[in-house]
């Protein structure tokens, strides 16, 4: 039976080491394909089996059958023997050799039969074990493939999108313009207190001088008094 080649060579390939080796190419395109393939395996492997447990009953039943028509062919020899019909009980015992022939035949093939059913059966399952290991695999390596997709695109949007020296350098001129109006206001809060100083000065001064001139009239005036007496 030449599917069981076919089931011993999927059976016998070790299949993680297979998806270790394409996982490096193109994982997802190809652990489908693997999966693929071993279920067209499994599904080939199934109908063989199916075929092989048909067969089986087939060679059972014939075996069954001539082997109970044996029996019966035995059954009647007696029977015409007993009834003292020589002739008749030798044409039945040569009717139950020959269906004892067929049955001998039919066991035979219903042996070899149920042997290559159980064997078909083993690697059915074994292949259906890997196959199921397989897709375990595959949706391992798909997910694992579509987190790196989305890793990258997530660097790569936010390597476009912020550009660290460049938003370092926004905030330098941020600075050196905020720096620049502190100077100014301090440079115009400096002049604006010098202003009021020298106002207060020329105040002071003018104060003064009034005050002299009040002091001049003053003692003119004593002075005055003091030629009049």
């Amino acid at each position: 039976m030449g599917i069981f080649k076919r089931i011993k060579d999927i059976v016998k390939s070790n299949v993680n080491d297979r998806l270790d080796k394409i996982e490096e190419k193109n994982p997802e395109k190809m652990i489908k394909q693997v999966v693929t393939d071993m279920q067209k395996a499994v599904a080939q492997a199934t109908s063989a089996l199916a075929t092989a447990m048909s067969q089986e009953r087939k060679m059972e039943h014939e075996y069954k059958k001539n082997a109970s028509a044996a029996k019966n062919w035995e059954h009647k020899a007696m029977q015409a023997l007993q009834a003292g019909n020589e002739d008749v009980a030798r044409q039945c015992l040569s009717k139950k050799s020959e269906a004892e022939t067929q049955a001998n035949q039919y066991k035979t093939m219903f042996e070899r039969s149920q042997a290559d059913t159980v064997k078909l059966r083993e690697q059915v399952q074994d292949l259906k074990t890997k196959l199921q290991d397989a897709k375990n695999k595959e949706s391992m390596l798909i997910a694992r493939g579509k987190a790196a997709q989305a890793r990258t695109k997530m660097a790569k949007e936010l390597g476009n999108g912020v550009d660290a020296e460049s938003a370092l350098g926004k905030f330098d001129k941020y600075e050196e313009k905020i720096m620049k109006a502190e100077a100014e206001a301090e440079a115009y809060e400096s002049l604006g207190s010098a202003d009021k100083a020298l106002d207060d000065e020329i105040k002071q001064i003018s104060t003064d001088n009034n005050v002299d001139d009040d002091l001049a009239k003053l003692r003119a005036k004593i002075n005055n008094q003091g030629t009049d007496q």
